[in-house]
């Protein structure tokens, strides 16, 4: 072999092993770069983690403060007010980001598992029945009926379609006939692709309601479902406090403009926005109406000499609803908490319990 081919041999070889270390260079390049990126997520994440946990902190102090305050729980009082609420998180500063907090009364909402009664859990509850009757003919009233996502199985829905599925998900008796023509005991969802089993006892998580007859995920998210029905609310039996029931009562204090409106006596419903603004009348900055007793809608004009069904409604509550939002370095996290307040027995100080808590990206 000749030296001019040797070189060449040689150049091939050189210019082969730069290659290759330019190749693996790039590569530990981009895995260094990689993993400082990962770092840096991971870090941020955990910043926002840490800001969430605060802000929920600072609602359940607020929740934990009012109780000392008032025994009764409306739209008055300083959980409900944003100027408050953003006070407190004045006091809590973050370098790179920010913190919003929502607080609502979980009571302000529909009870889904006091649709039957329980401990027995086989029977609708009669009040709840006829609430949630007025709740689906109101919201129905407004829907398109033929719209095949939101209605994939009829065309002509009413609200014993969606009722009657949820009373036979809930009840006890898997081996008894259907709720009426609409209902749907086990046998239903087995034949299903894929097959599941029915609960046949109290719903554990309100999205769970997209598993039921009737109920699609569009019907579920278009009507807003989980900012008016809530599965919350189990107390103890007044007997015995093993044997655990739903009440069912609705905060008429807190409750939002549909639910006031399912209250009411059918032929009544447009009363709901005045009892609504009738909650949050101020003069000079001030609330003017009392709302301590449950029957302090009938002041408002035009409610006098209707009744709603004192089973029904409360003006108290100690289960409420935390949704802290918290942004920073171009991430966000929130997360939403359920929270229980409750007297500590050794102390006698009231705090809130969280009951669920779920993180959910922005």
């Amino acid at each position: 072999m000749s030296v001019g081919n040797n070189r060449g041999v040689a150049l091939i070889i050189t210019l082969t092993a730069v290659t290759i270390i330019i190749a693996v260079a790039l590569e530990l390049n981009r895995q260094m770069r990689s993993a400082v990126t990962s770092a840096a997520i991971a870090k941020n994440n955990m910043s926002l983690v840490h800001m969430v946990d605060s802000g929920i902190e600072i609602g359940k102090a607020i929740l934990a403060k009012d109780k000392t305050e008032t025994l009764n729980v409306s739209v008055q009082d300083d959980w409900a007010n944003a100027e408050i609420i953003e006070a407190y998180l004045a006091q809590l500063p973050f370098e790179n980001g920010r913190i919003t907090i929502e607080i609502s009364d979980e009571r302000s909402r529909l009870q889904l598992n006091a649709l039957v009664k329980f401990p027995e859990g086989r029977d609708f509850n009669p009040v709840q029945h006829d609430l949630w009757r007025r709740f689906f003919a109101l919201i129905l009233s407004g829907a398109e009926l033929d719209d095949q996502d939101l209605f994939p199985e009829s065309e002509n829905i009413t609200p014993d379609m969606i009722i009657n599925p949820v009373k036979d998900w809930l009840d006890s008796g898997d081996d008894d006939a259907i709720t009426g023509l609409t209902g749907a005991e086990g046998d239903y969802y087995q034949g299903l692709e894929p097959p599941y089993s029915i609960r046949n006892g109290p719903f554990k998580h309100i999205k769970e309601l997209m598993r039921v007859k009737n109920i699609s995920s569009e019907m579920f998210y278009s009507f807003d479902i989980d900012n008016y029905v809530t599965v919350y609310g189990m107390t103890p039996g007044a007997e015995d406090p093993h044997r655990f029931t739903y009440d069912g009562k609705i905060n008429i204090n807190t409750a939002e403009m549909p639910v006031i409106a399912a209250l009411l006596p059918e032929g009544y419903e447009f009363l709901a926005e005045e009892i609504v603004a009738f909650r949050e009348e101020t003069a000079n900055g001030e609330y003017i109406h009392d709302l301590t007793e449950p029957t302090w809608y009938k002041s408002v004009p035009g409610a006098e000499e209707i009744q709603i069904d004192p089973n029904a409604i409360t003006t108290q509550s100690d289960l409420f609803r935390i949704i802290c939002r918290a942004e920073g370095n171009g991430m966000a996290l929130g997360a939403t908490v359920i929270v229980l307040r409750e007297r500590d027995e050794e102390t006698g100080k009231w705090h809130s319990r969280a009951l669920s808590w779920q993180y959910q990206d922005i």
